[in-house]
Parts: structure tokens; sequence; C-alpha cells
């Protein structure tokens, strides 16, 4: 009888039953009777992602490095778990309503999680972004029904900064809510609350470090706050920070903020500000690293090549920040990180010939690997 091996069901005489307990012993159905169950609309599978073990960069440091993979959200980035948070608590405090207008400003994928969760719960959806953000994420928000506001990149103290931009359009309207992502803690519930229970329920309690980069600092903050917790302070926890941001001199230098100078080929880290997402946590942060471009980009081509991880360029920062903390902590440490989306949203820059030239990155790519840089 073909597909025998298939068989959920046993006859004992005339009798049918469901397969016997050895046959359940099975590894892989032990894995599925894991596995998350059916989940309630899109708003149900945001969280639960997998946690991947970095092969390559484990065995040359002689670590386990992790990478939780945020670009399987449902909105494909680990802005979604915010967006969600952001919501219910807009919700709870009953300045959302059916019918409601949610207004946010954001460079991108926050936008996009609150566009998904917005289009899955019916509320209308306003989005103010610099104008400097990829096509890919501007052409996704109005695909998913949001009203995009482009506008220019001015410093966070302009009235004209997107922030305050979205801020005034919200007050305009009845049953609309100011999401505030920077400033408005449920940001930082959200990854207390999921992202670093599962980081520490997948490791089995045994992670020695965390470190991720923070454009809001919900990640970062929400992440370390449950792991300092969890583990009585033994887990480690490090800012990343991308040119340009000021967040690593800040922690260097005992809390003494800087202009800001430079710019960066990351898209929506960095910062010019302690917001209050991060502020309650920057105590709990046993130091920072401040990561080149160079370094992020060779790291995006590195993945791709080696894990066959297609991931953005933050993404590729946190990794870099994971692999320089697991050889500071030397062999044998476990390291965890944040795979904050993938590449599809910057693919027409992050492979492109002429856009690495332009940012004189193409000499940073291997030899070998720049094989997958195929747009001119």
């Amino acid at each position: 009888m073909r597909y025998q091996h298939l068989r959920l069901w046993r006859g004992v005489g005339s009798t049918r039953r469901f397969a016997t307990a050895v046959d359940s012993a099975h590894p892989y159905h032990i894995k599925v009777a894991k596995a998350q169950e059916c989940a309630n609309g899109l708003c149900g599978a945001i969280g639960n992602t997998p946690l991947i073990l970095l092969g390559g960069l484990s065995r040359e440091t002689g670590c386990k490095i992790y990478g939780k993979a945020e670009f399987m959200n449902p909105g494909g980035s680990v802005k979604d778990r915010a967006a969600l948070y952001l919501v219910k608590e807009a919700e709870r405090s009953g300045q959302l309503r059916s019918g409601g207008t949610v207004v946010e400003g954001t460079a991108g994928n926050t936008g996009i999680g609150l566009a998904h969760v917005c289009r899955a719960k019916g509320y209308k959806c306003v989005i103010y972004m610099p104008n400097n953000q990829s096509t890919g994420k501007i052409n996704l928000l109005r695909l998913l029904g949001a009203e995009v506001h482009l506008v220019p990149v001015v410093p966070f103290d302009n009235p004209e900064n997107y922030n305050h931009q979205a801020k005034r359009h919200a007050e305009s309207l009845k049953n609309s809510v100011w999401t505030n992502q920077f400033d408005n803690i449920a940001n930082r519930l959200a990854h207390m609350e999921t992202t670093g229970p599962e980081i520490w329920a997948q490791t089995r309690g045994k992670v020695d470090a965390f470190t991720c980069a923070t454009g809001t600092g919900g990640t970062l903050a929400g992440v370390t706050r449950y792991l300092k917790e969890a583990s009585d302070g033994k887990t480690e926890c490090w800012l990343a920070d991308p040119p340009g941001s000021i967040l690593h001199s800040y922690i260097q230098s005992n809390g003494k903020l800087q202009e800001r100078e430079g710019t960066s080929i990351t898209e929506g880290i960095g910062q010019g500000r302690i917001t209050e997402n991060l502020a309650r946590e920057l105590d709990l942060l046993n130091g920072s690293f401040t990561i080149s471009d160079i370094k992020t980009i060779a790291m995006v081509y590195r993945l791709l090549d080696e894990e066959g991880l297609y991931v953005g360029a933050s993404s590729a920062l946190n990794v870099v920040a994971a692999t320089e903390l697991a050889r500071q902590l030397g062999p044998g440490k476990t390291v965890a990180t944040i795979l904050c989306d993938g590449a599809h949203r910057y693919s027409d820059r992050l492979f492109s010939k002429s856009w690495l030239r332009e940012k004189k990155l193409e000499s940073a790519i291997p030899t070998a690997l720049r094989k997958y840089s195929i747009l001119e």
C-alpha cells in the first residue's frame, strides 16, 4: 500500500485508533507538538520567531551565536511586536475606538507593522516618514492602504521633524491616536513580555549575552530588562550603534550628550537623544559597540553566502556586534541578537554596484562575494 509510512491510524481488529505513543515520540512529532498552535488572525501570528544558530560565526568564535529571526513576523520585521502593543495600549486607554485613525512618525518598519495591524483591526493608518527611506518601504506602506507623508530630514528639536508633524496630525483628528513609538513605553513592554521571554526559553536560560542596535530603544530596553531579571543580572547586555548616532558616545562618556555627526547606510537605528523607552534600562547595560558601515556591509554579504540569510543592514550590524561580543567573552559562551528584517526592502541599494561605489563600500565586500551585487 502506498505511503504506509505516513499512516496516523492503526487497525486493531475492527477498531481504529490513533498512532501509539511510540509513534508520537518520533523527534519530528515532538517538534510539531511544541510548535505554535493556530493563530487568531494576523495579530495572533506576531512573535514566537525562531532563534537561528549562525554556524560559520559560531565555529569561528568558539561560541554559539544566535539570531532571532524577526523577519518571519507577518509584517516582516521586529517592529510588528511594537506596532501591536502600541495599538493595544491605545485601545486599552480608550484613545482609539472603532473606525479610528492611527498616526505615527516612522523610518519605515514600525509604519509597516502598524499598517498591517490597522488593516487587521479595521483602523485607518497615517504615516509620516523621512524622505530618505527606501522606495520599497514607501511603496509597501501605500500598498497596505496607509496614507504616507514624506517630509525633509531635520533634527528632533525642529518643529518640522516627522514625529512632531505626526503628533500635530493626530491632534487635528477625532478618534485618533499618535502612537509615539519613541517615548510610548508600550513599545518596551512588547519586548519585556514577548521577545525577552522567547530568547530565555529558546536558550533554556543559558544566554550569556545579548546585543542589538536601537532606534526607539524598545527592543534593547525590553529584552535587557527581562534577561537581567531572569538571569539575576548574569546575562550581559550591550548596545550596538551605527555611525551618526550619539548613544555609544553617551554610554562611554558616562552620560554626556554630543552633537550627531556623520551618517550610516543603516535605516531605522541610531539616535540623537535618549528616548523614554531606553532611559529606564541604560544603567543595566554592560557596554556598547560602534559598528562601521564597512563591517556592516561585509556582514550583509557574508550572511547571505555562508548562512543563506538575506537580511538588511541593521540585522548585519547586530551580527557584527554579536561576533565582537563573543570574541570578547571568549569560547563556550552563548550570544543572541536580533535579525530585524530581510533585505527585500533594501535590495535596490545593498546589492547595487553603483550605490556601493557611491558610498565607497564596494571594496569592503570580499572579492569572492561581489557576485551577489547583481544590480547596476
